[in-house]
């Protein structure tokens, strides 16, 4: 199969949009073709690699709710199956069944990666939860198969790949809204286009999402990707589902997605060093979070 270049490259949201709408194809469907084009490969090759990183997000997403893992600053451990024991158990989630279970599988990602467990970086290990936290909540709740999970993980690639081109995804460079924002805006375009929803209200979703962690710093505790990382990830993961529902039932963002993240990388420039993965302000710099590195090392 042979693609025209011109048609399958894209560097705004915009331009994608067009894409979709010129060849009448979704979001996740145009990024495969990308794919395929760029990396000179075949539809086989490029689907069995994203199924490889869908296998290993199931895993970690799961990994951490079989047994106790040991994070490395011992700042996290144990929480996802907290979680999932409350869900399980008499108590009724207040975030309800779904939503829990997004929360503690993200959490128990981010578990996995300070025991320095296999994740795949979706798009960095501070946000790597966000993404099999929400997928695998909603495939089990929907009964969704694997080929569907898959096939959507092209389009949380899209939002990510113009996330990083047009502003970063790291969050020494524009905090944590760099990352969880960026995980929670890949998540939330993905689950849209899982529920139906056209290219247009994909980006949607992905443009609140941005816009509802704008300005979120990144203070790891002791430098480490474990506190507060963990529970943002719980955070990103709720507001990537948040923003699908809000995008599938209408609701217009008054500013646009590529503006949108224009505005997110101009917001990192402007946060001073310390809010910027340095661990030198914000949480990190608390006295608890302090005394808590002291013990850490």
């Amino acid at each position: 199969m042979s693609y025209n270049s011109k048609n399958m490259d894209f560097k705004t949201g915009e331009a994608l949009l067009k894409i979709c709408e010129e060849q009448n194809i979704s979001i996740s469907d145009a990024m495969k073709n990308r794919e395929i084009y760029y990396l000179e490969s075949d539809q086989d090759e490029v689907y069995s690699k994203m199924e490889h990183a869908w296998n290993i997000m199931k895993n970690s997403a799961k990994q951490a709710l079989k047994g106790d893992v040991k994070s490395m600053g011992g700042l996290i451990g144990g929480e996802s199956q907290r979680i999932n024991k409350r869900r399980i158990g008499d108590d009724t989630p207040v975030c309800g069944t779904l939503m829990s279970k997004a929360i503690s599988y993200a959490m128990g990602v981010l578990e996995v990666n300070s025991s320095m467990g296999l994740i795949v970086a979706a798009p960095t290990a501070g946000s790597s939860g966000v993404i099999p936290g929400a997928f695998l909540a909603l495939q089990e709740e929907m009964n969704l198969s694997d080929d569907v999970m898959i096939q959507a993980l092209f389009n949380a690639g899209a939002v990510g790949y113009l996330i990083a081109y047009n502003a970063t995804i790291a969050g020494a460079e524009g905090g944590c809204q760099a990352e969880v924002g960026s995980a929670s805006a890949m998540a939330a375009s993905a689950i849209t286009e899982i529920m139906g929803g056209s290219p247009k209200q994909c980006l949607s979703a992905a443009t609140s999402a941005i816009g509802n962690l704008l300005g979120l710093v990144c203070d790891p505790i002791g430098g480490l990707v474990e506190a507060p990382c963990q529970q943002r990830n719980a955070m990103g993961v709720s507001n990537a589902l948040i923003c699908s529902e809000i995008a599938l039932s209408g609701i217009r963002n008054i500013v646009p997605f590529d503006e949108v993240v224009e505005v997110m990388y101009n917001v990192g420039r402007s946060m001073p060093h310390e809010l910027r993965e340095t661990a030198k302000g914000g949480l990190a710099a608390a006295p608890s979070a302090c005394s808590s590195c002291r013990k850490c090392f």
